[in-house]
């Protein structure tokens, strides 16, 4: 079985080897560059670890797996552009290196390179993979959409949050899951389990993500911690501030809310991390990340394999749990 490590060389040297010396090169080699940025690439990874479990040819589910990498950093581009983001993966981000106009079409073209190479999935199982991927490209900008509308209301709720980051972020790992699953060649059951899986993993994730903004370590984590904070976006963790603040601490959660001023951004990043510590909005953080985690393993537990097959997907999604960066 092919461990996280192993795919991610073998997806790596695959993406080194597309060729986007192209032109115009105004629009390619924003691609060339978000691509060479790296980063986790789970997407692909569980694509192909996923096809691992019922086959030994890992490869024949590549393409799919890189459809979905380049998909995934097609939707970075925009959603960075959204986000006045300046830094991704500890390098500036595509508007910022060239400019918006020029994000927003190299994305265009990352899109439809994405489903290129999804066209070149095997045959057999071709219709129900466009199927899906078209589906949850879908959801993607689905989940882009709430998250911005949240911007501008006071009044989100939990469930309506995990509802934007299962249609934002865990749909692209379960598409992931299910399609590396099918080109393997598991039945539709357990297909579905490993497409639950990789959601529920994918919500771990997420909620990961927001706890790292706020706790992480700037140097790991590829960009600026307390970010989320400064531009008050409705993660979790504010969600549920704002739900549980009372008295002196809703006075003063509302005051850094309001509170614009660049110059006193250390002061919010700080003032508002202890008003989460005093709520105990980490500690439910954590217990959320939890739960997402054991609805995973226990969808990954009813895939009709022999057990030694899944050490590798089980390690890789334990390590993506207990990562600091």
């Amino acid at each position: 079985m092919y461990s996280f490590e192993e795919t991610l060389q073998l997806i790596g040297s695959e993406i080194e080897h597309i060729d986007w010396n192209k032109e115009p090169r105004g629009l390619y080699e924003p691609i060339e560059y978000v691509l060479s940025l790296g980063g986790k690439r789970i997407r692909p990874a569980v694509t192909l670890m996923a096809c691992n479990l019922f086959s030994d040819n890992v490869m024949q589910a590549m393409n799919s797996a890189i459809g979905l990498e380049i998909f995934h950093n097609f939707t970075l581009l925009h959603d960075d552009i959204m986000d006045r983001a300046n830094i991704r993966r500890g390098k500036p981000t595509v508007h910022k290196k060239w400019d918006d106009n020029t994000a927003i079409l190299s994305g265009d073209v990352m899109q439809i390179e994405a489903y290129k190479w999804m066209t070149r999935s095997p045959e057999t199982k071709l219709k129900q993979i466009l199927e899906l991927f078209s589906k949850t490209a879908a959801e993607i900008c689905e989940g882009q959409q709430y998250d911005m509308e949240f911007e501008k209301r006071d009044n989100v709720t939990v469930d309506e949050y995990i509802e934007m980051i299962r249609l934002k972020t865990a749909v692209l790992i379960a598409a992931g899951c299910q399609i590396g699953a099918w080109i393997g060649g598991a039945d539709d059951e357990d297909a579905q389990n490993l497409y639950d899986f990789g959601n529920n993993i994918g919500l771990a994730f997420q909620l990961k993500d927001d706890l790292l903004d706020v706790y992480g370590n700037e140097a790991n984590f590829g960009k600026k911690i307390g970010g989320d904070i400064l531009c008050n976006k409705k993660t979790f963790l504010l969600i549920h501030a704002m739900q549980m603040a009372e008295g002196s601490n809703a006075e003063e959660l509302n005051y850094w809310l309001k509170n614009t001023n660049s110059e006193e951004s250390c002061q919010k990043i700080k003032a508002v991390t202890e008003l989460y510590n005093r709520l105990s909005v980490k500690d439910i953080c954590e217990e959320a990340i939890k739960h997402y985690c054991d609805k995973a393993v226990a969808s990954f537990s009813h895939v009709r394999i022999p057990d030694v097959k899944k050490s590798e997907l089980r390690k890789f999604s334990e390590k993506l749990m207990s990562r600091n960066d």
